[in-house]
Formats: C-alpha cells, structure tokens, sequence
C-alpha cells in the first residue's frame, strides 16, 4: 500500500513526521507522501523540514519517506508560482487541495491545478469532464479519498475518470493516527466508489511512479 497525501504537526496532523512514518510503516505502507499544508505563507518553512526529515527517516527505515506540499485554498492564479516555488525547494509531490464539496475551495480551483501541472488533484468534488480530459492528458493522478467528507463525490470522480481513462490514485489525507488504513480497507473504499481490485492495482501503480 503508499499512501502519497497524509499531513503531520507542520500543518494541521497531531503526529511527528517520525511518528506518522513509523505508524504508517507499523500498518505495512510501502511509502507513504508527507504533504502538510502550504500557502506562500509557509512553503519556504515546511518543504524543506518534509526534505530533511525524509533523507533521515530513508536511511533508517524500511518505509519510503517521500516530502511533498498540498497546496491548500491558495487563490487559484497563485497556485502554479507556489507550485514551483515548493518544486525548487525539493518537495517531490505537489498536491493542490481540489473543489471538494465539504470546504469552501475557490471555484477555478481544480482548472488552475491542472493548468499548473501539478501531480495530484485531491477531492476534486464534482469535477467536470472537461477538467478529467485535461487532467488525464497532463498524467496529473485524480484522488479517491478515504477521508471523511471528502469521500462523498469518490463515486463521481471514480465514473468520470473511469469514462475518460484518466488515472486515479487511492490516499487518506491522514490528519491523526487513526485515519491511517491498510491495503484491504483501502480496496474497501475503492470498491465502495463503484471500482474493482484491478482499478486498486492500477492506482498503486499509478502512486509508485514517486518511489
């Protein structure tokens, strides 16, 4: 299982970056992403604390440690600057925190996302058809979500993707040690958005790219 979108206490987790690695590599993750919350505010302070703390963590542990930034309720014509400025500072997953209809998210969101290239659009919400196609030429990966609230449009996302061949990845926007799962409740929530065990296979193929 890699879970590429968790968070620690360098945004709103509960957990060490340590701690959240060591919990996630207890509840047999192969890799799991460390993507805290970003803004211009605080990209500069956390991408490279994620860096650091993941070269540590990759000499001593059997689980890979992959830094990365969500890029969360930022105006959508700020989003590709912080993009790259997150990129320069080492973080190897951007992820922009997509239209999800539990969070007021500024609409043109998920477009300016896509637009950015970034590598994840999380709960995109009821993303449109046209945003799947393009997200789908970009290789940009839609996210199924085990999170609570964020999970209510993975039916939507799942047939959308489904129907445009665009690529899906599986994550928990882990926030405390109790939203971690493992592989058989993932493929839970997976089926649970009209998929099967292969689109599962084919998501963790997808998530392994960042290995």
């Amino acid at each position: 299982m890699i879970d590429l979108h968790t968070h620690s206490l360098f945004s709103d987790g509960v957990l060490i970056p340590s701690e959240l690695a060591r919990r996630a590599e207890h509840a047999g993750l192969k890799a799991v992403g460390i993507t805290d919350h970003g803004d211009s505010s605080n990209i500069d302070f956390v991408v490279p604390r994620i860096v650091g703390v993941a070269i540590d963590l990759n000499r001593f542990m059997s689980i890979k440690v992959i830094p990365g930034i969500e890029l969360t309720h930022v105006p959508p014509p700020m989003i590709a600057e912080c993009a790259r400025r997150a990129r320069s500072l080492g973080a190897r997953i951007i992820i922009v925190h997509g239209e999800t209809i539990a969070e007021p998210v500024a609409p043109g969101t998920n477009r300016a996302a896509i637009d950015a290239g970034v590598n994840i659009l999380a709960h995109p919400g009821l993303i449109t058809m046209e945003e799947v196609l393009m997200a789908k030429e970009k290789g940009i990966l839609l996210e199924i979500s085990a999170r609570k609230g964020h999970s209510l449009t993975n039916g939507h996302v799942a047939k959308l993707a489904a129907e445009a061949g665009a690529k899906l990845v599986i994550n928990t926007d882990t926030h405390d040690p109790s939203d971690l799962i493992n592989r058989d409740q993932a493929l839970k929530v997976v089926r649970g958005a009209g998929l099967t065990e292969e689109d599962f296979n084919l998501m963790q193929q997808n998530a392994s790219v960042f290995l």
